[in-house]
């Protein structure tokens, strides 16, 4: 049995806990907020969409059961326009769906699961040092600082991870960190009958974007995605005439569901969006970084909680198949890092498509096709969204897929057209007269 101390009780890290609990190992959390069970939340956490990967984790550890009832299915799009709305479904078999559940609700199932497990949670304690050689993790709890000897210490602090920046103080290691040029609010749409609970709601805007996800008691947490600066950016709207003109001609139809809507955005905090690419991610199999500490990626793709989560049942794969933690931690790293550098670029491609896709009958009519060849031939075609939001198939390798099926797409496009002019010039050549 090791002693494991993990930095972050957030999602990666209680599920981490649960895991490692489960190996029989001895587990302390730490944990700079208040613990989440009974505080009052910020207001600065994204509604979350379980997908396959997640489901798999929760699984494992026996959880996924007690979540089930407080999930709310997403069947697909529900897309708000100008034109009116649409529906667009995820895909083409009944389990093809995701599932919307709070934030708050999950991790506090998660710290419950691993306190019954003997996880010692302290939370209100900040990480303030770290000797990645023995290791030690070094923390404040207000009051007085407390040496935590460990045999791993699991850094799971979120993207701006303190455990990963004295894990690297003084090494070559590499972090390329970016901040979109955008920002969000979270706003509560009341509950409304004619209101379609099954899906997830987008407002694809002229210059901005709102996703909802819904809740069990029929309302929807919106978030609204808005430039920080410049026309309808967040510096312009400060006062309720610029924010009842944005949603009058970005949003009608939000504002008509919200009465209080220019209250609640005003009131609400700005949150950032930031990408984190890192390496190396462990240190000599005494320090190692999971969850948005080692690749926190823009939320466009829904993936950003469900690869924690898959970080941590792979982390549990390569700790059952090694005997030394060293080499479980390499091959840990090994596995996951290219997949989630994928990953980040994805998320940040499909910004373009929920923010200006939505609105294209060209892009929809493509997203239906793909989904028609999926029906017809679902062995050997499988849209990219398919793969990364329904199956466990690594992101890389589902990159590299849809990017055969679309070399083969069109090969067969070239293919038709050649047949088709050659039909025609046949049939030219056999007119009488000419």
């Amino acid at each position: 049995m090791s002693h494991i101390v993990i930095a972050g009780a957030g999602l990666a890290g209680s599920l981490a806990a649960v895991y490692l609990a489960g190996r029989g190992h001895e587990v302390r959390v730490v944990e700079r907020r208040p613990d989440p069970r009974t505080s009052t939340p910020d207001g600065r956490s994204i509604n979350l969409g379980l997908s396959q990967r997640g489901i798999t984790a929760l699984r494992e550890v026996g959880l996924l059961d007690e979540l089930w009832g407080r999930t709310t299915p997403m069947r697909g799009r529900m897309v708000h326009t100008d034109a009116g709305t649409s529906f667009h479904p995820y895909g083409t078999a009944d389990d093809e769906i995701l599932h919307s559940i709070l934030r708050d609700d999950l991790n506090a199932a998660l710290i419950g699961r691993a306190e019954a497990d003997g996880v010692r949670f302290d939370f209100e304690h900040k990480v303030v040092a770290l000797d990645r050689s023995l290791p030690v993790l070094t923390v404040h709890d207000g009051q007085f600082t407390h040496e935590l000897k460990a045999d791993l210490v699991l850094g799971a602090d979120g993207a701006f991870s303190t455990v990963r920046t004295l894990l690297h103080r003084g090494t070559r290691a590499e972090l390329h960190q970016e901040f979109m040029d955008w920002g969000y609010k979270e706003i509560t749409v009341p509950a409304n009958p004619d209101t379609r609970l099954e899906a997830l709601h987008l407002w694809p805007g002229r210059a901005g974007l709102v996703v909802a996800h819904p809740n069990h008691d029929g309302t929807l947490t919106a978030t609204v995605f808005l430039p920080f600066d410049g026309d309808d950016s967040f510096a312009e709207l400060t006062t309720p005439s610029a924010v009842r003109r944005l949603f009058a001609t970005q949003f009608a139809d939000l504002a008509s569901l919200v009465p209080d809507l220019v209250e609640q955005f005003l009131a609400h905090p700005t949150g950032n969006l930031v990408t984190i690419r890192t390496a190396p991610w462990q240190h000599e199999g005494r320090v190692v970084l999971l969850g948005d500490a080692a690749h926190a990626v823009y939320p466009f793709y829904g993936q950003g909680m469900n690869a924690a989560f898959e970080d941590c049942s792979v982390l549990d794969t390569c700790l059952a198949e090694h005997d030394d933690i060293p080499g479980a931690l390499r091959e840990f790293e090994r596995r996951r890092r290219r997949h989630t550098d994928v990953l980040a670029a994805l998320s940040k491609e499909n910004f373009l498509e929920l923010r200006d896709g939505m609105r294209s009958p060209l892009f929809l009519a493509r997203k239906k096709a793909d989904l028609l060849l999926h029906k017809a031939f679902p062995n050997t075609w499988r849209p990219l969204y398919t793969m990364i939001a329904h199956t466990t198939t690594p992101y890389a390798d589902a990159l590299a897929r849809a990017r055969r099926q679309d070399r083969a797409l069109a090969a067969a496009a070239v293919t038709v057209a050649g047949t088709v002019v050659a039909a025609l010039a046949r049939s030219r050549r056999q007119v009488p007269g000419r």
